[in-house]
């Protein structure tokens, strides 16, 4: 009788571990549940605006509001990013009027208002800018939408930038500014001359600043 009582014993102890172990088990799946909801649920909502499907996205946000400024893991990719390389006002105004974040950047540092200068979207430059949009968020290079603008000899979009309150003295990670670009295409042009009529206006508060901004 003692023997076997023994037996039992020893079997109740070592069914303990194994029980606690199942346990363990399950409560992590039923703790990343949720994780992978929350994952599947971005995803597909940011598929939904890739296809401009509408209504699923309406229903997406009505459902969790803060969707809205879902990323992509792999990219780290905004709505308000994909709708600005597609130049779709439209879907750019809805987004924005969800509570989109205007200043959020995908894994590269990259913001709507960047991508947006970058394509010579003037229409989407003044909407983001509209809405507060910073004007010296820099990508991982350092480069700003300023530097960008500069670039592409876009006096327009400089002077909106400028007008703005965009720095021309900060720095890209190779060491130059905006100022020193618009000089480099030409010293006394146009550009170069609005730059610097920017740059000494605001010289007592635009110190040079340099790499991405935090």
């Amino acid at each position: 009788m003692s023997k076997t009582m023994s037996q039992r014993s020893r079997g109740i102890l070592k069914a303990g571990p194994v029980k606690a172990m199942l346990a363990a088990i399950a409560a992590g799946v039923m703790f990343a549940s949720p994780a992978h909801a929350d994952f599947s649920e971005g995803y597909k909502f940011l598929e939904s605006v890739k296809k401009k499907e509408g209504e699923k996205v309406e229903q997406a946000l009505s459902e969790n509001s803060q969707i809205v400024n879902a990323k992509d893991v792999t990219t780290g990719e905004t709505a308000l990013l994909i709708v600005t390389n597609r130049r779709d006002i439209t879907w750019l105004g809805f987004l924005i009027g969800k509570g989109a974040n205007v200043n959020a950047s995908d894994d590269r540092g990259r913001t709507p208002l960047a991508v947006a200068v970058s394509l010579g979207w003037r229409e989407g430059v003044s909407t983001l800018l509209e809405h507060k949009a910073n004007p010296d968020t820099s990508n991982d290079a350092g480069e700003t939408p300023l530097i960008f603008a500069v670039h592409r000899k876009d006096a327009d979009m400089v002077k909106a930038l400028l007008e703005a309150g965009a720095n021309p003295n900060r720095a890209d990670n190779s060491g130059r500014n905006a100022r020193d670009y618009a000089a480099q295409e030409a010293r006394g042009s146009s550009l170069a001359n609005l730059v610097e009529e920017y740059a000494k206006k605001n010289a007592g508060k635009a110190k040079a600043i340099y790499g991405p901004t935090f």
